[in-house]
């Protein structure tokens, strides 16, 4: 019973410890002791990724050896306020919209001026609920795309088993569980992505121009060994529940569902200052009601407004400077990552091929894009400060499916995207960022696309640029 109580007043004592440290003038070594104290509690979560710089260029979670002496709550968060100075333009940028042909006024481009975004925060929550069980369950408390608080998702993780022998010693040395409705692992690009408020992992501002993330329920066995992985994932292929049957469509009449298999392999080493990660993943689902592989962040992007109609919100229009492909009635994806670390340098590479078709597609075979992005950094630390300063290159070929009325077209299009990016890391968890980026389309103005619907990116001139700061929290 003096155990449990003492666990739970150490819950408490950020309720008192910052009071003590402030009028107990005259007892600093104590508060000192019991502030080191706390946080020793706090930060004793079992094969946990931290979301502050010790969570940096963390992928998999490792094989944890904190020792466990009973159950913990931990409460983190990440923090996001924006300030934004973006120009975009098309084919009617120098129109008067009085001189905008009829039936292209949708097309005008929404007036963007310099001013800061809706701030954006996420509450996460760690349980340590057994030796080598937690829970993870993270809360979008502010996004671009909702602005009330509602989950992202949840999972319980076993890195032990509460069974007793050798044999499960032994495995569970190796192996990690993951149950839940979850972020899946698909490929390395998400381990470095921003999510709502928790921008800290991302040195860039925004993700992809494809962005694969998703949430869906399922299961992930992974095994690890001297640096070599692998892993296999089943899930339902969806965002969220669902038991209804898939609709049926002149194109498919396919009403089954398909549960959705991935799988990853790879390797990470380190040698002295040198580490080498590599590796692959491959995604199927080959019938779904709404698989959102390539289109399920619920935020939203972090570039506001961007290549939208002067109709657009940033609500409605969430995910402005992405570009999503349409495959939810059946998806593949295969992404090949390549990461090197050498002291103060980073680099990360992705190739993604990926292929599917919505259900309302009229012509039956599945349409392609293809993805490449690589970026280098280099970090700086001087005392306590740290730095870093780096640049992406990202690129997509896209076979995109347009749609007016009952007339589809398929055209290839191409996205390029360039950033330039520098970070300030006040403490490690307080972060301040800036990236000059340039996004241009073509193909947008190709035979066979119809004006008639908003294409902010209609002609061959057809850009964004400009600069975003950010100022990050996360702990």
């Amino acid at each position: 019973m003096r155990y449990s109580i003492k666990k739970h007043a150490l819950a408490l004592l950020p309720l008192f410890i910052l009071p003590a440290l402030g009028f107990a003038q005259d007892a600093p070594a104590v508060s000192k002791n019991m502030l080191k104290e706390y946080l020793s509690y706090y930060d004793s979560i079992q094969n946990f990724r931290y979301y502050d710089t010790r969570g940096i260029n963390v992928f998999e979670t490792p094989k944890s050896t904190t020792t466990f002496d009973g159950l913990r709550v931990r409460f983190g968060a990440g923090f996001t306020q924006q300030f934004q100075n973006l120009k975009h333009q098309n084919y009617l940028s120098n129109t008067p919209l009085s001189s905008v042909p009829t039936g292209e006024t949708g097309n005008k481009l929404y007036p963007l001026s310099a001013g800061f975004n809706t701030a954006q925060a996420n509450l996460n929550m760690d349980v340590q609920l057994a030796d080598g069980i937690r829970l993870n369950l993270v809360t979008y408390l502010s996004a671009r795309h909702h602005n009330e608080a509602w989950v992202k998702g949840g999972y319980i993780q076993f890195d032990k088993l509460p069974f007793k022998g050798k044999f499960w010693d032994d495995l569970m040395k190796m192996a990690t569980i993951k149950v839940g409705h979850m972020e899946i692992n698909y490929g390395d690009a998400h381990f470095r992505r921003s999510d709502g408020g928790q921008t800290l992992y991302n040195p860039f501002i925004d993700n992809y121009i494809i962005d694969a993330f998703t949430t869906e329920i399922g299961g992930e066995v992974y095994l690890q060994h001297k640096g070599f992985f692998g892993m296999i994932g089943v899930t339902n292929g969806e965002i969220k529940g669902d038991v209804k049957q898939v609709s049926e469509t002149a194109s498919d009449k396919n009403a089954n569902k398909s549960p959705a298999v991935y799988v990853k392999g790879g390797f990470d080493k380190s040698l002295g200052d040198l580490r080498v990660r590599g590796s692959a993943s491959f995604y199927k689902d080959n019938s779904s009601a709404s698989n959102t592989l390539f289109w399920g962040d619920r935020t939203g992007s972090n570039y506001f407004l961007v290549m939208e109609n002067t109709s657009a919100t940033a609500l409605a229009q969430a995910w402005s400077g992405r570009v999503n492909p349409g495959f939810s009635d059946r998806t593949q994806g295969l992404m090949l990552n390549g990461f090197m670390k050498f002291k103060g340098f980073e680099g990360f590479v992705t190739y993604e091929k990926g292929q599917g078709r919505s259900a309302a597609q009229q012509k039956t075979q599945d349409r392609e894009f293809t993805q490449f992005a690589i970026d280098g950094l280099y970090r700086l630390q001087l005392g306590n400060q740290h730095f870093y300063g780096g640049a992406r290159y990202n690129t997509v070929n896209l076979q995109q499916l347009f749609t007016v009325g009952t007339t589809q077209t398929i055209a290839d299009v191409n996205i390029n995207r360039i950033s330039i990016a520098g970070g300030w890391f006040l403490t490690k968890n307080v972060l301040l960022k800036g990236e000059y980026v340039i996004q241009q389309y073509s193909g947008y103005d190709a035979a066979g696309i119809p004006k008639t619907i908003f294409l902010g990116a209609n002609g061959s001139n057809s850009k964004f640029s400009g600069y975003v700061i950010e100022a990050v929290v996360g702990f």
